[in-house]
């Protein structure tokens, strides 16, 4: 597994409030528990409110939300794709632009007593590639709405899928769907779509293929 996506698994795992040891983490991802430390500290710097300490366990502090600025979704896919793309470019003014709009989010991010705040704007190298999959947005939205079906390649398999829902979390787009192909459910990240093609068949709700019953795990 590479760093990337054992760092999606953890930011999955965290998710669910729960503390977690490095130790447990290390070992059902099969590396070393020095690997993991290392991996908190990359969650850390890219704005996942994770708490702990080393030989304690880590748990995530809370949902990783923006406050009501009366933003749609579209415009708030916008500013990520703007801040992650800019931001680390070499347009001088393109970037300090980016620099000063991500300081006026910070600016009205929730605060809580006792936690740092975590910055909207930046992400590290870990998931600088998260902004690519937002090409694929208007036709997973279309389809959650429209109760249709794709067919989405990940990482060159494809996959039938019913769209149930849209996350944002860790600063990585995911989507849960289920899978006509494996049975099961499948949350997977957007950036990591090959290709993705509406099919001309649409989908009812299910017992046992909702989002509610995901939700339920």
């Amino acid at each position: 597994m590479n760093r990337k996506d054992r760092l999606y698994a953890i930011t999955q795992r965290l998710r669910d409030g729960a503390l977690h040891t490095a130790e447990a983490m290390a070992q059902d991802l099969d590396v070393s528990v020095r690997t993991i430390y290392r991996d908190m500290e990359v969650l850390a710097a890219s704005g996942v409110p994770v708490a702990g300490t080393r030989g304690y366990g880590y748990t995530v502090q809370a949902a990783i939300t923006l406050p009501p600025l009366n933003l749609t979704e579209a415009e708030l896919e916008a500013l990520h794709l703007a801040l992650a793309i800019l931001g680390g470019s070499d347009m001088d003014e393109h970037a300090e632009a980016a620099r000063q709009l991500s300081a006026k989010i910070d600016a009205v991010l929730p605060e809580e007593a006792g936690q740092t705040p975590a910055p909207f704007g930046f992400a590290t190298d870990a998931f600088a590639e998260a902004a690519h999959g937002f090409v694929h947005m208007p036709s997973i939205r279309s389809a959650i709405r429209s109760r249709q079906k794709l067919r989405v390649s990940l990482d060159g398999v494809e996959h039938d899928l019913r769209p149930l829902t849209l996350d944002y979390f860790g600063r990585v787009w995911t989507c849960v769907a289920w899978s006509e192909m494996t049975a099961d459910f499948l949350s997977f990240r957007i950036d990591r779509i090959d290709a993705l093609r509406p099919l001309p068949s649409l989908f009812v709700d299910e017992p046992g293929r909702t989002l509610a019953d995901w939700r339920a795990r």
